[in-house]
């Protein structure tokens, strides 16, 4: 019998040895609590480089002081739009694996008269719009409402190919882990949460109320309507320092610009946490959340403007209060949560900027390309006629075909798309305008003359490369580089027929009338964002390595104890992870005990004392 105890004493502290609790912790017993993701939309990664001397506080320091930043983290792909960036996030795959090409896309059999969005989903219904404005789905999938206005349709991930982290989060625990998402844009709030998430927010663009779309619920929660109806809009509002003479018409495009939209989404994040008791589950909770204040503003003023550093400066204090409402408002503070940021792409320079520098920076104007294209194939195919065989309303890289116009003219796929890639390098040429070229005589104004000396010649539209769409689904009619393989993960089977234009570095889609910025490029200053990790098992320490966006869902993952994301090509950055026994969390506090109910002594002298109950007496 001694010798039986001996050994199975010795079995148990082998095991606790081998097997510390700390060690594996995972998403099974809620070590962490909450992981919160941030996306900071439009942040180029060398802000935090910029404009480090001017943080305070824990709000970017977090991840450069205290947790583990990789300063050279790169976009693998090179169509570098906010909601592929967000799909990438989540599912830890480019858009070849998650299908994400762009925000929106031609998809003739659902609209002929418009691109639909990336999570736009005709089936369902917004939900949160006030009054007649909340529109129901009927039987035939249509939206039901004014016929004044069609409703906007609801939202969905229904064109999200690959699972998210969130979601193998959701299936691991048998959907005991909670998944939420926020943001003022409705692809940046769905595609990183997922499928399965619990739910997600958005803002009705007007009025800035958080909406939902019935895929998740049928209605708002009660905290979500509270937030609504309280303070939070009409204190944005004034913290923008929007005129009181001014109306409020678009709360995204005048309050969104403004270091109040970011505050605005912080506090919602707040009360969803609270509201859902994230943080207090059997399982680790998940909430993503996307800041869009930065690219609202970023697109106008671009990244070399005083706004940005304002704006810049402006997020790290509310970053550093958000933090500390964290700290405050989860079981064991800070120390029991993750926190990851990041961003879903970088941004150009403004052309005025870069040329001023001799750079080619110029805006291409699409519209009048696509113009271009038409009339090219209309001689090619059909001359005399104005066939629209280049779809109109479209941003780079991707420009969608008219299908059902070439299939008329008895013209494949192949020979579509191998036309207008003949076509596009005549058609940029064609926006030149003359005195831009040397040996050209400028349009001199009225009495005056060409100085002998002039100066630097404005920088006109110029192609680098185009690839169709069949070229991007085969490996190998794509350059066997690092640049090929860009290439090769941005391709997406949505948008038909299609050919992707690239316009050499500094140049983007714009107008004779455009003053500020882009993103969608394969260049480096779009595909350059942060990536930083805060919480237990996090070595802080500054990493210089190579990485890439896709590693973040790769290494939640592992940490967690999950399923990586079903397309997942990530690695997980074990150079910046704590050894297993080195994790540790803090101590949760115990729970108020039951009350119980009061005894009395028993006595011996007297029997009948020892029941409380006076009700019944038995006799002696």
């Amino acid at each position: 019998m001694f010798t039986f105890l001996r050994c199975a004493a010795l079995a148990l502290a082998v095991s606790a040895i081998l097997r510390p609790a700390a060690a594996w912790a995972s998403a099974y017993d809620a070590h962490p609590k909450i992981v919160v993701l941030l996306v900071i939309d439009q942040f180029r990664a060398d802000y935090l480089e910029r404009y480090g001397a001017d943080f305070k506080g824990r709000g970017f320091r977090l991840f450069l002081d205290h947790g583990a930043y990789f300063s050279s983290c790169y976009y693998g792909y090179a169509n570098t739009k906010t909601a592929p960036g967000h799909a990438t996030i989540g599912t830890g795959a480019y858009t070849d694996g998650h299908g994400i090409g762009s925000n929106e896309w031609w998809d003739l059999n659902r609209n002929k008269q418009r691109p639909v969005s990336s999570v736009e989903d005709e089936r369902y219904a917004i939900v949160g719009l006030p009054g007649a404005a909340n529109a129901a789905v009927n039987a035939s999938g249509n939206s039901a409402g004014s016929p004044a206005q069609e409703p906007a349709p609801g939202a969905s991930p229904r064109n999200l190919l690959a699972s998210t982290v969130g979601d193998e989060l959701r299936l691991a625990t048998g959907g005991t882990a909670e998944v939420w998402g926020i943001s003022l844009k409705d692809r940046a709030a769905i595609l990183p949460a997922g499928a399965a998430a619990n739910g997600a927010f958005w803002i009705d663009h007007a009025t800035g109320r958080f909406l939902t779309s019935s895929y998740y619920m049928q209605q708002l929660p009660a905290w979500a309507e509270a937030f609504n109806d309280g303070p939070a809009i009409a204190t944005a509002e004034a913290a923008a320092q929007i005129s009181a003479a001014t109306p409020i018409t678009s709360f995204y495009e005048q309050v969104g610009k403004s270091p109040a939209a970011n505050n605005y989404e912080l506090a919602f994040a707040e009360a969803l946490i609270a509201g859902e008791q994230l943080g207090h589950h059997a399982a680790t909770d998940m909430v993503t959340i996307s800041l869009s204040a930065n690219d609202i503003l970023g697109h106008q003023a671009g990244p070399d403007s005083p706004g940005e550093r304002a704006m810049v400066d402006a997020l790290d204090a509310s970053l550093d209060g958000f933090f500390t409402w964290l700290d405050k408002n989860v079981d064991g503070g800070l120390g029991n949560v993750w926190v990851v940021l990041t961003a879903d792409h970088g941004v150009a320079p403004a052309p005025a900027v870069s040329s001023a520098l001799g750079l080619q920076g110029a805006y291409v104007d699409v519209k009048q390309l696509i113009a271009n294209l038409n009339q090219a194939i209309n001689q090619k195919f059909s001359p005399g006629e104005n066939q629209i065989y280049v779809l109109p309303q479209q941003d780079l890289p991707y420009l969608s075909l008219n299908e059902p116009a070439f299939s008329r003219a008895g013209i494949n796929e192949q020979e579509a798309e191998q036309a207008v890639q003949a076509a596009v390098e005549g058609a940029v040429a064609a926006l030149d305008r003359p005195g831009d070229k040397p040996g050209e005589k400028p349009q001199d104004k009225p009495g005056e003359t060409a100085s002998p000396a002039m100066a630097r010649l404005k920088p006109q539209p110029r192609l680098f490369r185009t690839y169709t769409r069949q070229q991007l689904a085969v490996s190998g009619e794509l350059p066997p580089t690092e640049f090929g393989q860009l290439l090769a993960h941005s391709y997406t089977s949505n948008g038909g027929w299609y050919v992707m234009v690239l316009p050499v570095a500094f140049q983007m889609g714009g107008s004779a009338e455009s003053t500020g910025t882009d993103h969608f490029s394969p260049y480096s200053y779009d595909r350059h964002v942060p990536l930083g990790f805060y919480g237990a098992p996090f070595v802080p320490g500054i990493y210089p390595e190579r990485v890439e966006p896709v590693d973040l869902a790769a290494t939640l993952a592992s940490l967690l104890g999950i399923n990586q994301p079903s397309a997942s090509i990530g690695k997980v950055l074990t150079q910046a992870l704590k050894p297993a026994g080195a994790v540790v969390y803090p101590k949760e506090p115990l729970p108020a005990p039951k009350a119980r109910p009061r005894l009395r002594r028993r006595s011996r002298a007297k029997p009948e004392a020892q029941s409380a109950a006076p009700a019944e007496v038995h006799p002696q």
